[in-house]
């Protein structure tokens, strides 16, 4: 049997390991975040931040104490209702959730943020104005939104010039270009995936898979070459 490179049995191992979730569906459509400097306040970074599953909304709004904890049932099903993000989004508690879980720094200057009013959290999602002590350039973005619930939650980021990254546990922190044509953003440990202008994060996962099934097919059709050339 050929030993297949390592490189390719690590694509394969993390792109087809599904971890199982504890409720909710952090496995189901990540959350989305979009990142941009307010053309009219060069000193303020934009955040919005949108839930991947509504039922998610409901999951977070048990774990603040803002609904009731029977509505996550024994087997981790959730009872989503249309006036849960309503509750949440008129809390003080989910705004504090917001601004602690997303945070905005302008080098070692943390920014401040205030909560926009949200009438439409499941469909349109919460806003965030950051304001830091000056014009931004660049600015490191952390979030962590819902992986204290689950670390298997994720969320696909856009910011100006195409510019994507893939935030998740143990991948918060992001540095972003708000002016100009982005760098190469190189990636570092516990920094957020960067991923190339221009490539969308489901077409990235797709394409893993299929190397590593194309790899798969190569070695088992060699397999059964050989061992047909080595019959009598």
């Amino acid at each position: 049997m050929t030993a297949l490179p390592l490189a390719v049995l690590a694509v394969a191992a993390t792109v087809l390991a599904v971890p199982a979730p504890v409720s909710g569906h952090p496995s189901g459509d990540p959350q989305t975040v979009s990142i941009a400097r307010d053309d009219q306040r060069p000193e303020v970074v934009r955040v919005r931040w949108r839930v991947g599953g509504p039922d998610d909304l409901t999951l977070l709004g048990v774990s603040l104490g803002l609904l009731p904890s029977d509505r996550v049932l024994l087997d981790g099903a959730v009872d989503y209702r249309a006036t849960d993000p309503a509750v949440l989004a008129s809390s003080e508690l989910f705004s504090a959730y917001l601004l602690r879980q997303i945070t905005v720094a302008d080098g070692t200057r943390a920014c401040p943020g205030a909560v926009a009013e949200s009438k439409a959290l499941a469909r349109v999602g919460a806003t965030v104005d950051y304001t830091c002590p000056g014009p931004v350039h660049t600015v490191t973005v952390a979030v962590r939104m819902l992986t204290d619930l689950d670390p298997a939650y994720r969320a696909a980021a856009t910011g100006p010039d195409g510019q994507r990254a893939v935030y998740g546990a143990g991948e918060d922190s992001h540095d972003w270009i708000l002016d100009g044509t982005p760098a190469v953003v190189s990636t570092r440990r516990g920094s957020g995936a960067a991923v190339p202008p221009g490539i969308g994060v489901t077409a990235l996962v797709g394409g893993a898979l299929v190397v590593a099934a194309g790899v798969l097919l190569v070695s088992r059709r060699r397999r059964r070459m050989r061992a047909v050339a080595s019959r009598p």
